[in-house]
């Protein structure tokens, strides 16, 4: 049986296509849908059935668009009240896709609808198992997402109902399955899964912490809760949009896609009140940029990003981008429900520029200017914006650590008088937090390039190597 993963890096989210005999199934597609239809015409195909396997939060899925430009009848699992039409299945329920059967499997946890969907092939054969959030290569998702929609569904009873869904409904089924899981490693759906992006059921039950035979029922609620990092704020609003319904892309498209002059785009922003976000790479941003303007590069996880530090996906934005990077950056924008982007500065910062307007720039140094300064005894105060479990792992020596994700709830940590320095991992979050300190007033701190990366092959000062425990 051939299954197509449809893999995109930066949400680290997996679609799957099957086909046969002239019939095509999706399971969840992202918001553009036409890479599907056109791999559909390829085999000459029909989408006959878009399959959910939950309300996701960490996307807008495309099944509404698809439906609407194919036809293709929307699927979800038990106990899903979507506010359009679409087929509520039943647990056990077949369908029929050419010579090959999709079944239905409620698999509750993650969220109530949470279904995971056994793949049959033309010969009878059971051969993989779409699994959504419920199982990831290393991990499980996590059952705290649903309370940020539903009060009273907590993580404890969530994590009570995905392990009774992984020890009756998944691993009682045979080790030679295939699982394909909606996510790999980089999501913030789990918080341990893996760079493989699919393996065999057996092998899971073998290495997977959440699949251990002997685990009881408390074991399990205790290690599922334990590490969690609280969700991106966008996440209950991206569940809202595919419980609810949303724009079509094209409409989103059209209006994100108009270029702006200069003046055009000045009155546009100071009329809405849109957020003026530059989406450069960070050495680019930091030799100039529109005053109070936030970057978040494309080239790294930029929506993901987009989603931790832009509260409310119904913001206005306006766009600096690079040349032809405006469709690019109005797409990935509306993957994460951000559909109101309302132009693009024409020409990109160079525009800006010629026409006169205000430009501010940001501080960069190397490590070996920070060196420089260690060895002349002007050690400066270090501010660490990566995660907590990476800067447990290693860190400079009295670093202050600030993960970027959590810098709106800190601003207060950072010093207005003294002056620090800014690092990540690589250069990419750190200028995200510049360009926010920027925005909020601040102007005594540079960024250093390169990051942890170019401090460890230095002689700078660092922490003991400690391991982070397999629970962060």
């Amino acid at each position: 049986m051939k299954v197509e993963q449809i893999y995109t890096g930066c949400l680290a989210h997996a679609a799957y296509y099957i086909e046969s005999k002239g019939e095509a199934a999706v399971f969840d597609p992202l918001r553009e849908v036409q890479p599907y239809i056109d791999r559909a015409q390829i085999d000459n195909a029909e989408i006959k059935y878009v399959f959910e396997t939950h309300f996701h939060a960490d996307f807008v899925s495309g099944h509404l668009d698809l439906r609407k430009k194919t036809g293709a009848e929307i699927v979800f699992g038990p106990n899903a009240k979507p506010a359009y039409k679409a087929t509520v299945a039943q647990d056990g329920q077949v369908f029929q896709v050419g010579d090959y059967k999709v079944k239905v499997i409620h698999t509750p946890g993650h969220t109530m609808e949470s279904t995971t969907y056994l793949l049959i092939d033309d010969k009878g054969r059971e051969h993989g198992i779409i699994t959504g959030d419920t199982l990831f290569i290393g991990d499980v998702g996590r059952p705290d997402l649903a309370q940020h929609v539903v009060s009273d569904l907590t993580e404890e009873k969530l994590a009570g109902h995905l392990y009774d869904s992984l020890r009756n409904k998944i691993m009682p089924l045979a080790d030679d399955l295939i699982v394909y899981p909606n996510h790999g490693a980089g999501s913030a759906c789990g918080k341990m899964m893996s760079k493989e992006t699919t393996d065999t059921l057996g092998h899971q039950k073998e290495v997977n912490y959440a699949l251990r035979a002997d685990m009881t029922r408390e074991e399990f609620i205790s290690e599922l809760l334990t590490g969690l990092t609280a969700p991106p704020g966008y996440f209950p609003q991206n569940v809202l949009m595919n419980i609810k319904g949303y724009e079509s892309l094209d409409e989103v498209m059209l209006r994100g896609t108009q270029p702006l002059s200069a003046a055009a785009f000045e009155a546009a922003a100071n009329e809405s009140g849109a957020l003026v976000l530059d989406t450069r790479n960070a050495g680019d941003f930091a030799t100039g940029f529109i005053p109070n303007s936030i970057n978040i590069g494309l080239e790294g996880s930029f929506a993901q990003w987009v989603g931790e530090m832009i509260p409310d996906v119904k913001q206005p934005i306006l766009l600096v981008t690079d040349a032809d990077k405006a469709e690019e950056a109005v797409t990935r924008l509306s993957r994460v429900g951000y559909d109101n982007t309302l132009g693009y500065l024409k020409g990109g910062f160079s525009t800006w520029k010629k026409a006169g307007k205000e430009v501010e720039t940001s501080g960069r140094i190397t490590v070996a200017d920070l060196e420089k300064a260690y060895k002349k005894g002007q050690t400066p105060l270090i501010i660490d914006v990566r995660k907590k479990s990476e800067f447990d792992s290693e860190h400079l020596l009295d670093a202050v650590n600030i993960p970027l994700n959590e810098i709106n709830r800190h601003l207060a940590e950072f010093p207005k008088e003294k002056p620090f320095v800014l690092h990540c991992q690589g250069g990419y979050r750190s200028m995200i937090a510049a360009s926010i300190l920027k925005q909020r007033g601040w102007d005594n701190f540079t960024d250093l390039i390169g990051g942890f990366d170019d401090i460890r092959e230095s002689t700078l000062p660092k922490s003991d190597y400690i391991c982070p425990t397999t629970l962060l």
